[in-house]
């Protein structure tokens, strides 16, 4: 059931992005009279749909093949490679008789509603989730450490005070990517000692490396919420508002002590010490594989405030937040390319991707990834690649500086050239994705 709801929200998340994409390259290409052929959901390779209808001119349909969708535009080269409408002059309904000023809002169209869709989408969940945060002064159990972080000098219980010399009012900020991406300096309290930690230039790659471990989080004590039937947890009589203080007699309140230790011990038999009304009480539990025990913890409330927003201040924010968003990760992907960060620990497909939406469906978390996603989603088809939007902004871009179109065999070698490169790259990140799977 896990495995079929982040199957589903990763499906839907993509479905609403690839069909706006192609949705802005049909309307910019009707507006202009250009007949558009296909508009696909999905691809439908080997010719294989799982559903379509035709209205007007056009073809609508679902494909089998989830990694994409698109729309056929009459007279353009695209992926589908069909050259044979080439070889008689062109129509006025065809893309290619259109001027290229025209041909450009085209290709664009796609990218600027996922850009659109992104800031609607972070815009909206701001008024509607409201903006959720814990004030840094209210993290009174400070902060919980990966092993990196340990390394580096921070301690669990540590309190971030300043981020590069400026003060950290909201805990969230602790959080942010971007300290990462630009290695920023910490400002730590520990006990009556105050002192600056940097992060090295080698942080980033080796963050990303250490998958699931984290950095840096908020140090939380939690009790049982609800309990799996069958569990292993349900066996040994754990109960619903129990608090764990200790496994095998090491500390365990914090939920990030717990799940350490847990990693450790799984197929284990552990001793649980557990606080439950005014008793407490001693009880053997085995760990199952993956070092769960099964059940839903609850985080003890920590004065986290809710602030909704009218809709000026709402696309404000949210607009500043889509585009931050957007430039850590193009600041990241230009770490992998300058060799800083490796992409087999980096770079994720639809499979890497479907974990990260998660096991429940959470609304909030969904529309905030796919807001992300919309962001990226634009800014890689924006990329000068051929066979991608942006190479075809860039070849007409040329066209309109030297005035005269490119040749189409140019354009059909280019197309092909590019379809390499992205197949390279869709192999590479699917079996990324499987490889890394492999030990779990």
């Amino acid at each position: 059931m896990n495995t079929l709801v982040m199957a589903g929200q990763m499906i839907l998340a993509l479905s609403i992005l690839i069909s706006l994409h192609e949705l802005g390259h049909f309307l910019a290409a009707r507006a202009f009279g250009i007949k558009v052929e296909k508009f696909f959901l999905f691809f439908d390779a080997g010719g294989v749909k799982l559903f379509s209808f035709k209205k007007g001119d056009t073809e609508y349909g679902i494909g089998w093949l989830p990694l994409g969708g698109y729309v056929k535009i009459a007279g353009m080269i695209d992926e589908s490679m069909d050259t044979d409408q080439l070889k008689s002059d062109p129509e006025p309904w065809e893309f290619r008789s259109k001027p290229a000023w025209q041909r450009l809002i085209v290709m664009l169209a796609g990218v600027t509603v996922n850009i659109i869709l992104g800031v609607v989408i972070f815009s909206g969940s701001l008024m509607f989730f409201g903006d959720k945060y814990i004030l840094n002064e209210d993290a009174k159990y400070g902060i919980a450490v990966s092993d990196y972080a340990y390394d580096l000098g921070f301690r669990d219980g540590d309190k971030i005070t300043q981020l590069n010399g400026q003060e950290v009012v909201r805990f969230d900020e602790i959080l942010n990517p971007k300290n990462i991406v630009n290695k920023a300096i910490y400002t730590v309290q520990r006990e009556d000692s105050i002192f600056d930690i940097a992060l090295p230039d080698t942080s980033l790659r080796i963050i990303t490396a250490k998958k699931g471990s984290g950095f840096i989080g908020l140090r939380q004590p939690f009790y049982i919420s609800t309990i799996s039937n069958g569990s292993n947890a349900d066996k040994a009589g754990l109960q619903e508002g129990d608090r764990i203080l200790t496994i095998d007699n090491e500390p365990a309140s914090f939920f990030h002590d717990f799940k350490n230790i847990l990693r450790e011990r799984e197929d284990e038999e552990v001793q649980v010490q557990i606080k439950r009304g005014d008793d407490t009480l001693m009880v053997p539990v085995v760990v199952d594989q993956g070092g769960v025990l099964g059940f839903t913890a609850k985080m003890e409330e920590m004065g986290q405030l809710t602030e909704y927003y009218p809709l000026g201040k709402a696309f404000t924010i949210g607009t500043d937040r889509a585009f931050s968003s957007l430039l850590v990760n193009i600041q990241a992907l230009g770490k992998v390319f300058s060799g800083d960060v490796d992409p087999t620990k980096s770079l994720m497909g639809p499979i890497a991707l479907a974990t990260v939406f998660g096991s429940n469906w959470d609304w909030q978390n969904f529309w905030g990834l796919t807001g992300l996603l919309s962001m990226v989603l634009a800014f890689m088809n924006v990329l000068p690649i051929p066979a991608l939007d942006g190479g075809h902004a860039l070849f007409l871009l040329i066209e309109m500086v030297i005035r005269r179109p490119l040749g189409d065999k140019f354009m059909q070698v280019t197309q092909v050239i590019g379809m390499v490169i992205l197949l390279s790259l869709m192999v590479f990140v699917f079996g990324n994705d499987i490889w890394n799977l492999i030990p779990k």
